[in-house]
């Protein structure tokens, strides 16, 4: 798999558990009355096909009890890919239940479901009056409710970006109970399904009890902590009662008397469908990552971390609070990022290059200038191991681009590396930053939107007639962008070297190549400062700075200003 989201299990459920019973081997046939009941002439009732069995108990998805416990908090959003949501979800829709569904967009593509926590639900109290005759009396105890309010929705998006995002909803932002509690109330779909299946195999519920209770750590890891033979009844009963053949004890187990089933003191060799087999087959690995996947070393990513967004930052709906802005590109001797305005030219080592993803994948977001959009093509994604596309989850890690356009100039078409890069799930779609009063093309607007972009149009404007920085950074807040990285090129970084802008820089972490470009490249060389005299003074000195050798790059760590805004 090229990420977690295609997770499989590694061997055919029928080739480590043996087929379904033969008399009830037609479940998987659409319509099969040996699954669905013995037809009398009337309709039979049908029974969902098998989709699990005990092979997804023995090796769960990937990161299952993160993504469990993640999915169950929600402190703040969660991106997932389409096949991502449908194969986590079902580990938590005990918890969740889909309360309904808002209209579709204009465009049909973006579909907005609303889920509160299974507490909410008024308090149950089971009917004692009198049942139908021959039904025995239902054994239902009172289930409380109303305890907790904690609610989302899901937003699902059908386009060139895809996806399902998972938000928060409402005043309380915590459940009144933990996800053990909820374990204990209600088994997850998931359960429910492998014992179902495990039954219409031919096997007898006390039979699929003990064997999805084998390995209990992995049990409880799919929520089944609180599993009994009564679950695997449940499940299975609407089946049962028309499924009339005698069902069997799974290979190497037996009946014993008082002990129920139990592990057969010794298993015949020549049994090759034994659930022993599988205890002791080894669960796959991820597939490949992508080739041009990157790494950084954990002892470096230390060196850099003073210099970072401190962790579990908040997001300020309000725009009143600017995020972190780091500066970093990568330069000559000379100070020159390219060998000519307008030309792309690489400088950074493969060492310096890893650093450059592992900071976009601490950023929320990565800014450039629509000059450096236009001559590079940039992907502006994270390549780096762990993060979404790259064996991470969902999104995770990949920062949001940004790019600075006031005269919507920047013609982004499908065929743009960024939006191919949306388009194959390793990347954000971006946000362009006009100015507003433009005329744009509508089917720009739907363009951008169908790969999960936007425009954000903004007023506010310098004495040069630029876009203001406070303007531009209030703005992304108030989206919950928390941090930033500037990249370039040369226009966005001088200009924010300048004093009456670098105020708004927390730290800077700019690579020096070993090599001169020439007196025709692009500087890096912010306009001169004076003193009320008129004489010249330095533009700015960075403080507690730090060199670290990349390779054969040397890398500047500082900070310009302090936390408490001090420069």
């Amino acid at each position: 798999m090229d990420d977690i989201g295609q997770y499989t299990p590694t061997e055919d459920a029928n080739a480590q558990f043996g087929p379904i019973d033969p008399v009830a081997e037609s479940a998987v046939a659409e319509g099969s009355n040996a699954i669905n009941g013995p037809n009398n002439g009337t309709d039979a009732p049908k029974y969902p096909t098998p989709t699990r069995s005990l092979v997804h108990l023995r090796q769960p998805p990937p990161r299952l009890a993160e993504m469990r416990s993640r999915l169950f908090e929600l402190k703040e959003k969660i991106e997932l890919r389409v096949e991502e949501f449908e194969l986590y979800w079902p580990y938590v829709d005990n918890v969740w239940v889909r309360q309904h569904r808002a209209n579709a967009d204009k465009s049909g593509r973006v579909i907005t479901d609303y889920y509160a926590c299974r507490l909410q639900r008024p308090t149950y109290n089971p009917n004692k009056g009198l049942r139908p005759e021959g039904k025995p009396a239902r054994k239902k105890q009172i289930r409380q409710g109303g305890t907790c309010q904690k609610r989302l929705k899901t937003v699902h998006h059908n386009g060139g970006y895809s996806g399902i995002t998972i938000l928060p909803v409402g005043d309380q932002d915590e459940h009144t109970h933990d996800l053990d509690h909820i374990d204990e109330v209600k088994r997850t779909s998931v359960l429910m399904d492998i014992a179902r299946s495990e039954v219409m195999r031919g096997y007898m519920p006390a039979s699929v009890f003990t064997v999805m209770n084998e390995d209990p750590e992995k049990l409880a890891i799919s929520g089944g902590r609180h599993l009994n033979r009564n679950d695997v009844r449940n499940a299975s009963q609407a089946w049962r009662q028309h499924y009339k053949a005698e069902l069997r004890v799974h290979e190497g187990y037996k009946y014993d008397h008082g002990n129920g089933i139990v592990r057969q003191d010794f298993i015949d060799p020549t049994l090759t469908n034994t659930f022993t087999h599988i205890l002791d087959s080894a669960v796959s690995g991820p597939s490949p990552l992508p080739p041009n996947t990157l790494r950084f070393p954990e002892e470096l990513q230390a060196v850099l971390e003073p210099y970072l967004p401190p962790k579990g930052l908040a997001v300020d709906p309000s725009g009143l609070k600017l995020p972190h802005v780091t500066l970093t590109y990568a330069t000559s001797m000379d100070s020159c990022l390219t060998l000519a305005p307008g030309l792309q030219t690489i400088l950074s080592g493969p060492e310096s290059k890893a650093m450059t993803h592992f900071l976009r994948s601490r950023h929320d977001a990565i800014l450039i200038g629509v000059g450096t959009a236009t001559a590079d093509d940039p992907g502006l994604n994270c390549r780096l191991e762990g993060v979404g596309g790259f064996g991470g989850i969902g999104w995770d890690g990949q920062p949001r681009p940004v790019i600075i356009d006031p005269g919507a100039r920047w013609m982004v078409t499908p065929e743009s590396r960024i939006l191919k890069t949306v388009n194959e799930g390793k990347g954000r779609g971006p946000w362009i930053i006009i100015a507003t009063g433009f005329a744009m093309d509508p089917m720009r607007l739907e363009m951008l939107k169908f790969y999960g972009g936007k425009y954000l149009g903004l007023t506010e404007f310098d004495n040069r007639h630029r876009l203001r920085w406070e303007a531009i950074l209030k703005a992304l807040s108030a989206e919950g962008i928390r941090s930033v990285m500037i990249e370039g090129g040369g226009k966005v970084i001088n200009d924010l070297l300048l004093p009456n802008h670098s105020h708004l820089v927390n730290s800077a972490i700019v690579t020096i190549a070993p090599t001169y470009l020439g007196r025709e490249g692009l500087l890096v060389s912010p306009a001169p400062k004076q003193d009320e005299s008129g004489r010249p003074q330095p533009v700015l000195r960075f403080k507690n700075v730090k060199w670290q050798p990349m390779g054969e790059d040397i890398v500047m760590c500082a900070k310009v200003r302090d936390e408490d805004g001090e420069r």
